[in-house]
């Protein structure tokens, strides 16, 4: 199971720009240039903090943001040789889903039609804290045991949310957190390149539970 912004999708500099937007709708503070690298090393609640964006105004503003990008978020695509990637792991008979906070159109959209038919199950408008209960929804869809199944993201909330369903976690180096940030999660594995998320593969060859240690860097 795959996030998508930050995972499958290059959305940071989007994310940016609606942020800035939306910090003047909702009365919070903007992100400054020079303190995008500090906030990849912070949980999204600790950055909930830095700009004052209370809890109860987030769904607010993660509901505008899913809106902007669909009108207004055509530019956003996927990352380098995540096509490619996808392809493979479905070629090697690697069932496929992905789980997100954003929409399931904008999924499909960024995404596209060809790929989409790869997926097994798309689920989207989960809160940002709130993918547990889609990861668990997506597995007794699929009748996948959790012990069977890796969350692949890029942020400490896709690691919390991946444990508390108890599946494996794989944090990817490219995404909205820093490497760092996530290696405190202590992620099961890491995924350096976007080239490395085919040995998900293996997977399907060893034994349950066993996240794939060739797919990257074994970091628990």
């Amino acid at each position: 199971m795959f996030d998508l912004d930050g995972t499958l999708a290059d959305s940071l500099d989007f994310f940016l720009g609606v942020h800035h937007l939306l910090s003047a709708k909702y009365h919070f503070r903007p992100i400054a240039p020079h303190e995008v690298e500090q906030l990849r090393q912070r949980s999204a609640r600790e950055i909930m903090t830095h700009v004052g964006l209370p809890g109860w105004k987030l769904p607010w503003v993660v509901r505008d943001f899913v809106r902007l990008m669909r009108r207004q978020g055509q530019q956003v695509g996927l990352f380098a040789g995540i096509a490619q990637v996808l392809r493979y792991l479905h070629e090697q008979g690697v069932q496929l889903a992905v789980v997100s906070s954003n929409s399931v159109e904008n999924c499909q959209r960024i995404l596209g039609a060809d790929l989409c038919r790869l997926m097994a199950g798309m689920d989207g408008g989960a809160s940002l804290f709130g993918k547990r209960r889609r990861i668990n929804r997506m597995l007794s869809r699929l009748g996948v045991r959790p012990s069977q199944a890796i969350y692949v993201g890029d942020q400490l909330s896709d690691a919390e949310a991946a444990r508390a369903a108890g599946v494996a976690f794989g944090a990817v180096s490219w995404g909205y957190a820093a490497p760092q940030a996530l290696a405190r999660a202590f992620p099961d594995t890491t995924f350096e390149t976007v080239d490395a998320l085919r040995g998900l593969a293996d997977l399907r060859r060893r034994s349950p539970g066993l996240p794939p240690t060739a797919a990257g860097t074994r970091t628990a």
